[in-house]
């Protein structure tokens, strides 16, 4: 309970993600051009269907965190903010793919146990789903899931905040003949150090390298610290809806269906509706220009996803079978849920970990969509003059793809 394990570092995926946005999901998101910039690589229109293609990719699954077990206890020298996993897909070398965070959650009796997924009482917040698609066409032999856990903390002596690496595994994609692992439930033991560290033990008070009885060997290994995760086979919907996202990107399956409604108006923006296809001009399209943001706001996200629950209830059938109609009622929610609450100044800004800001954010939140609910939309909460928003700017309205690829490629 004192010191710091001794396999804990500073988190290798933390400082990435610091770093800049090439590790974010907003990046992947974002369509990715020919090296012509003539044409767009992995967003393509199919005028059979009358929406985006769908792109097979070398890597298409969707895997379930399970729990993490035998944790060590960080000492008392730091308080816990956050425990989590990030993950992302790894080649041994250098991270291929954006980095993804689920929280876990952990009980008081049981503070070397985290769990995922907990049972709640309202919609699953998309930061707590334990079910994650990823996808990749990466053709390295070496491809693999690289997990981290982590605890976000604020070091009580000095308020210094940071993120620890509590120990990482690597699971391999790909056996030695390039024959994909089968799906099934893993029980991988975690290293300590850094994914460029060999050899590190998380907790070296507990060695794995025990030497005795057989039994005794088999007590030590149940005592190691390990994550469970499984591997779910796609049956042929799955594998449908995951071949029109981006060839590259991990996400939370609870919100798969609202990225995929950004990729189908996206096509219809840049691929069916422009002018001209050589047309760089801005376009006009508050959802395009603001979807990017909801992936580092996740509460934001969850709004959209219990509005348009709600309004996808009151559907008819056939409206739920009309992608057309689909699309342009999925916009007006977006347009009375989203739009408000990014540019109310009543939100504060989001930060990571804290957990008196995500407690005034929710608030924020559930009270403007209670409003939304009782007044059928938004339009009384943005003209009450109890409503404040930032100033208008015109980047809330436009978006501008070439200049969300310069970025990207900063």
């Amino acid at each position: 309970m004192g010191a710091i394990p001794a396999g804990f570092r500073p988190s290798t995926l933390s400082q990435l993600l610091e770093e800049g946005n090439q590790f974010r999901a907003n990046y992947f998101l974002q369509p990715e051009l020919m090296p012509s910039q003539l044409a767009f690589r992995d967003l393509m229109w199919d005028a059979t269907e009358g929406t985006i293609r769908s792109r097979p990719s070398r890597i298409s699954l969707i895997l379930t965190l399970w729990s993490c077990k035998m944790i060590p206890l960080p000492g008392m020298s730091i308080q816990v903010l956050s425990r989590h996993v990030r993950l992302c897909l790894f080649d041994g070398n250098k991270v291929l793919s954006n980095i993804h965070t689920v929280r876990a959650t952990w009980q008081p009796k049981k503070p070397k146990t985290w769990t995922f997924s907990p049972q709640v009482t309202r919609i699953l917040p998309c930061l707590l789903d334990g079910d994650c698609f990823i996808r990749s066409n990466s053709a390295s032999p070496d491809l693999g899931i690289l997990f981290e856990l982590g605890i976000s903390y604020i070091r009580n002596s000095t308020g210094e905040r940071g993120e620890l690496s509590c120990g990482w595994v690597f699971l391999k994609l790909f056996d030695a003949s390039g024959v994909p692992i089968p799906a099934k439930t893993y029980e991988l033991f975690l290293n300590g150090g850094t994914p460029y560290e060999k050899g590190i033990e998380v907790d070296p008070s507990i060695s794995r390298r025990a030497h005795g009885s057989v039994f005794y060997q088999i007590m030590t290994m149940r005592r190691q610290p390990q994550l469970l995760v499984k591997l779910r086979s796609l049956n042929r919907r799955s594998r449908n809806v995951l071949s029109l996202l981006p060839e590259t990107l991990i996400g939370n399956m609870c919100s798969i269906h609202l990225l995929i409604f950004y990729r189908q108006i996206l096509g219809d923006v840049l691929l069916k509706d422009r002018m001209s296809l050589q047309s760089t001009d801005l376009i006009s399209h508050p959802m395009l220009a603001t979807f990017p943001m909801l992936l580092e706001q996740p509460d934001v996200m969850d709004a959209l996803r219990s509005s348009w629950a709600g309004k996808e209830s009151t559907l008819k059938r056939s409206e739920k079978r009309d992608k057309e109609f689909l699309k342009s009622t999925f916009l007006l929610v977006y347009h009375d849920c989203v739009l408000p609450l990014l540019h109310s100044t009543r939100l504060p800004p989001f930060r990571w970990a804290e957990e008196e800001t995500e407690t005034a954010r929710w608030k924020v939140i559930t009270d403007f969509l209670k409003q939304n609910q009782e007044n059928q939309g938004a339009l009384q909460a943005l003209l009450s003059p109890d409503g404040v928003h930032e100033p208008f700017d015109l980047s809330e309205q436009t978006y501008d793809f070439l200049g969300e690829m310069r970025k990207n490629a900063v």
